[in-house]
């Protein structure tokens, strides 16, 4: 049997391009992505840089507030109101001062004279028509001067007693003030309340039978001396106690003129009250300013100056020693 030299026919060339069967020409896959799964690098944010905003401050410019400006009360206001005051603290009379400061009550204080005045003359018109009407000269003095006591309010009767508890306490500065601001009243002021009225009383009983005009001079000579007695416990130079309080607003007001002017005025009115001496008058005025002098001395001496209660203890100390010298006729 011939045999061939060829062999079997050829089949289809091998291929090695590793694209497998079926797929001739198609490209090596990509084993980087057909095989382990891709590793993603994290992306690097790089973080952003904010430059701080500067903000300049705002300037502000202060706002210029012009201070308001009052006006002074005209001297006319200052004179009414100064009279009112003196008025209302030296009577139960009620007045409505508009401004109440240290030149209204340089003028209440200068003033104070002047309201004994009209004070004076009631009292002595009571005192000569109950012993016209025939009451006892006891009798009429009393009344008198219980009237003069409720004209008043008994103010300065209170400050009388006050005061002579703080002296004879033997105590000093804020201690003695603590004793005269004590709304009881001790033995001291007890004995002064009623020596006091004692020796007005009997004062006023002397006069029974005296001439009408020598009654009515006595009377309102020993008032008006004794609100004299306030304006010169106010005088230039003597403080007050305290930093408030009557004897704060009214201390440290008076000028020597007005003391001078008034002094002489009083002295003037006093010589008629005992007429065959003329002389007596005007001693009784100066003796009464001595002894409120005396007394206003000591307060400042212990206490550091006066207080409201220290001036109704001067009037009514003046008072009485002005009656006691009228009496002695």
């Amino acid at each position: 049997m011939p045999t061939s030299d060829t062999g079997p026919p050829p089949g289809p060339a091998p291929d090695h391009s590793g694209g497998g069967p079926g797929a001739p020409g198609t490209p090596p896959a990509d084993r980087s992505t057909t095989g382990a799964p891709a590793t993603a690098e994290p992306a690097t944010v790089e973080p952003a840089t904010v430059e701080p905003a500067t903000v300049e401050p705002a300037t502000v410019e202060p706002a210029t507030v012009e201070p308001a400006t009052v006006e002074p009360a005209g001297r006319w206001t200052v004179l009414l109101d100064g009279l009112r005051l003196a008025s209302t603290t030296l009577t139960v009379v009620p007045a409505r001062v508009g401004i109440v400061d240290r030149r209204t009550a340089a003028v209440a204080m200068s003033a104070a004279p002047l309201i004994g005045v009209p004070l004076g003359a009631l009292l002595a018109a009571a005192l000569i028509l109950l012993g016209a009407a025939g009451a006892p000269a006891l009798l009429a003095a009393a009344v008198t001067l219980g009237a003069g006591t409720l004209l008043t309010r008994a103010l300065h009767l209170d400050g009388l007693a006050d005061t002579v508890d703080a002296l004879g306490s033997y105590r000093a500065g804020e201690a003695g003030l603590a004793v005269m601001k004590k709304p009881d009243i001790g033995p001291f002021g007890v004995a002064a309340l009623v020596l006091t009225l004692l020796v007005q009383t009997a004062a006023l009983t002397s006069l029974h039978g005296a001439a009408p005009t020598a009654v009515a001079a006595t009377v309102i000579t020993a008032w008006v001396t004794g609100r004299l007695a306030i304006s010169w416990a106010c005088r230039r130079g003597l403080p007050a106690a305290r930093p408030t309080g009557l004897g704060a607003l009214v201390a440290d007001t008076v000028p020597a003129p007005v003391l001078a002017a008034t002094t002489a005025a009083t002295a003037a009115i006093s010589l008629a009250a005992v007429p065959a001496r003329p002389w007596q008058g005007p001693l009784s005025v100066f003796l009464a300013l001595a002894a409120t002098l005396l007394l206003v001395r000591q307060c400042r001496r212990r206490f550091g100056g006066i207080t409201g209660d220290v001036l109704g203890a001067s009037l009514e100390l003046a008072t009485t020693v002005a009656l006691i010298t009228l009496a002695l006729r």
